[in-house]
C-alpha cells in the first residue's frame, strides 16, 4: 500500500489515544507526528501528511474540546503554510482554558533544534552564564511550565530516542510496544501504564 496510506491510519489513531489517555487518567500526554528530520522524506509524502493534519485538526477539534482536552503545539511552526499555522493556532486557542487532559502534538519538532532555540533565547535575553540553570533552560523549552516526562512508550519494537524530548525525558522509564502505531490501542496503553507503576524510578539515587 501506499506510505500515506500507513500516515492516514495513524493520524486516525490519535482520536482512539487521546481518549483513552481522558479515560485513563492521564494528565499530559505528547505525540510525536512530525519531526523535524521528516523534511527529507520524498516531496510529495511530506505534504500528504501536512494535508493530513489539517484534515484531522478540522475533524476532530470540536470532539476534543467537548471531551477537555487541551491542545498545545511543540516545535517550529515557521516553515508550516500559512493556512496550517492559522489551523493550528486556532485550536489551541479554542482549547486553551480546557484542563482534564493536555495533548502536546510535537509538529516540526526535534530535541536537539529545541535546546538550540533555548539556548538562542537565552543569549538574547542577556542571562549572565553563572544564573543559567536546570530550572532557567526549562523556561525556555516550548514545553516550559509543564511536568517533566515520566514515561515514553515507544512503538514498533523500536529501540531509539529519536531526538525526542532529549532535556525532559531525562529519567524517564521506557516502554517498548511490539505494536505499530496505527495498532497502539486503550488496552496497549493501560499495559504500558500497569509496567510503569511497577518500575522503581530513583533519579540516580538509592530505592527507598
Amino acid at each position: 500500500m501506499p506510505r500515506l496510506r500507513g500516515h492516514r491510519a495513524g493520524v486516525e489513531n490519535l482520536r482512539r489515544v487521546l481518549r483513552a489517555a481522558v479515560e485513563l487518567g492521564v494528565p499530559v500526554i505528547t505525540l510525536y507526528a512530525f519531526s523535524t528530520e521528516n523534511w527529507n522524506r520524498p516531496r510529495e509524502e511530506v505534504r500528504g501528511l501536512m494535508r493530513l493534519l489539517a484534515e484531522s485538526l478540522d475533524r476532530e477539534v470540536d470532539e476534543l474540546h467537548k471531551n477537555g482536552v487541551q491542545l498545545r503545539h511543540v516545535g517550529d511552526l515557521a516553515p508550516l503554510s500559512g493556512i496550517l499555522k492559522s489551523r493550528i493556532q486556532a485550536a489551541i486557542e479554542l482549547t486553551k482554558n480546557n484542563d482534564r487532559l493536555v495533548a502536546n502534538i510535537a509538529f516540526n519538532y526535534g530535541g536537539r533544534q529545541e535546546i538550540t532555540a533555548a539556548i538562542r533565547k537565552i543569549v538574547r535575553e542577556g542571562i549572565p552564564p553563572e544564573d543559567i540553570t536546570e530550572d532557567v533552560v526549562s523556561a525556555h523549552l516550548y514545553t516550559a511550565g509543564q511536568p517533566d516526562v515520566d514515561l515514553v512508550i515507544r512503538t514498533s519494537g523500536e529501540f531509539r530516542v529519536s531526538n525526542f524530548l532529549l532535556w525532559q525525558g531525562a529519567y524517564a522509564e521506557y516502554y517498548i510496544s511490539p505494536l505499530y502505531w496505527p495498532d497502539f490501542d486503550k488496552d496497549e496503553f493501560y499495559k504500558a501504564l500497569q509496567t510503569y507503576a511497577q518500575r522503581d524510578r530513583r533519579f540516580g539515587g538509592l530505592s527507598r
